[in-house]
């Protein structure tokens, strides 16, 4: 009789895994649905639920995987591509999706390692064998760029150009700068032409990068502004290279000026593939109205996102590789952070891994290099908020997040109202979290051509400091899709 009993218990259990199995399975078909609809959160929602009934499954992982590295979830893209792997080591798409996300974190070597794996167990695999010599490639380079920086020694390309004798052929017609200098008429002749799609002369661009590194690099690490009564500010979060949006902003919101001053928070280049037309036109202007045209540096004002994104490559296709080395020289020295009426703190990422930074410790940050892995200047560029209390990791595999209560103490400590900070797509272009304490603001309207999210920028009065929010939506923009000049291996990659 007991036999029997364990027989039926044992065949039970075997049932309800089954049932199990087959709504474990129904719940990846929704995902893989929400995912061909460009729903990744709703597809990450259901690939969750299916691993909660099946948990054993590395497809379900693979597929998470995939859908986290399409929202820039490189941190747990790649937990759950390693995870995939321990459940099964032959799964191949595993190792394509730990790949990837290593190559998004800059872990060139560990993807490279992956790939090796893939080309040992298919040998005559094209696609593999591409992926890992082009992989092989970037290892080689960034190696030889290590042995010839030897930073002390590293020669500025400013020493190494000859502006003056640069010579403006007859056949050019754009928009020259006047007697050396940036003037109102030549920047929205500059703005007419890059919206035509042709390029400013190479002369121009470099008077512009010369001139901005030298007032960016007399700038501290932390600019504080005052506000008076009747002054306003707009802050601006991401652009990403959407060219025609920031037109758009202007458009709506007036061109700067001096009684209608900005903010970009960071993220001004890659992705979107008019990168070079939104940096120049807003170096034009800070170089025009220094004193009320403001740029802070984001997580991809930075060498290894550049090289991945898109930006080297499309300085190098519209100019040169010179000219993007000395882009880089002009990222280091951004500020990170801007502080407004010694109440409001702005920066693109957010707050610290650690409690009991304050703003004397930001005065004090050496920016001018590439941000460190961890430490206050990675945070400020890197990090995110999130509802629950404490920190965690980060779902980006960089920095950590923060919640209200770790907000609430650097507030409290350093005697600020909150802080603005950008780096992350929000459907109505911003969000006000961690009780009015944390407020994200984006403005880069569908995003990438696919996220149909809004655009939004913020007013802020000197009189009250209280955010008032504004929305837009996209406008078309010439035929160039996002990420058309990105890394081949990141754009196949994401496929």
């Amino acid at each position: 009789m007991a036999n029997d009993t364990a027989t039926t218990s044992a065949s039970g259990s075997r049932e309800k895994m089954a049932e199990g199995d087959k709504n474990a399975e129904k719940l990846k078909e929704k995902a893989n649905n929400c995912f061909k609809e460009k729903d990744y959160d709703n597809a990450i929602k259901y690939y969750t639920e299916a691993l909660e009934l099946n948990p054993a499954s590395a497809i379900y992982f693979s597929n998470r995987s995939l859908a986290y590295l399409r929202t820039e979830c490189y941190g747990y893209a790649l937990a759950d591509a390693t995870k995939c792997l321990e459940i099964d080591k032959n799964y191949i798409k595993g190792y394509y999706r730990r790949a990837t996300s290593n190559m998004a974190l800059g872990k060139f070597k560990a993807a490279l390692k992956d790939y090796e794996t893939v080309v040992r167990v298919r040998p005559n695999d094209k696609d593999a064998k591409m992926k890992y010599q082009e992989c092989n490639k970037i290892v080689k380079q960034k190696a030889f760029e290590r042995a010839i920086a030897s930073d002390e020694m590293k020669k500025s390309v400013v020493d190494s150009l000859d502006i003056e004798n640069m010579m403006i052929e007859d056949e050019y017609t754009g928009p020259k700068l006047e007697e050396g200098k940036v003037t109102m008429r030549f920047m929205k002749e500059m703005m007419e032409c890059f919206k035509d799609q042709k390029k400013l002369h190479r002369k121009c661009a470099y008077q512009i990068l010369i001139q901005v590194k030298e007032l960016l690099s007399k700038l501290p690490s932390l600019v504080e502004i005052t506000l008076k009564e009747t002054e306003k500010i707009t802050i601006c979060g991401d652009t990403h290279g959407q060219f025609y949006d920031l037109l758009n902003i202007f458009e709506l919101n007036g061109l700067p000026s001096e009684t209608n001053p900005y903010l970009f928070n960071g993220d001004f280049v890659d992705r979107g593939s008019f990168s070079l037309e939104v940096i120049l036109t807003l170096f034009g202007f800070k170089l025009l109205l220094p004193d009320s045209f403001y740029l802070l540096r984001g997580n991809h004002e930075t060498d290894n996102m550049n090289q991945m994104y898109g930006f080297e490559g499309e300085v190098k296709a519209k100019y040169t590789t010179q000219m993007f080395t000395l882009f880089s020289e002009v990222f280091q020295w951004l500020p990170l952070a801007q502080c407004i009426n010694g109440k409001v703190l702005v920066m693109h990422g957010g707050l610290f891994s650690e409690d009991g930074v304050m703003l004397d410790d930001l005065r004090k940050i050496d920016r001018n290099r590439q941000p460190p892995d961890s430490g206050p200047m990675c945070d400020l560029l890197w990090s995110d908020p999130q509802p629950q209390n404490g920190r965690s990791v980060s779902k980006r595999g960089v920095s950590c997040q923060f919640g209200p209560d770790v907000t609430e103490r650097f507030l409290d400590q350093n005697k600020l109202d909150y802080i603005v900070r950008s780096h992350e797509v929000k459907a109505e272009g911003y969000e006000v979290t961690h009780s009015g304490k944390c407020i994200t603001v984006f403005s880069a309207p569908n995003y990438c051509d696919q996220m149909a999210n809004k655009g939004a920028y913020i007013h802020l009065r000197g009189s009250d400091l209280k955010p008032e929010f504004h929305q837009f939506t996209a406008v078309p923009h010439p035929n160039v899709k996002p990420m058309a000049y990105a890394n081949s291996l990141m754009q196949m990659g994401m496929m």
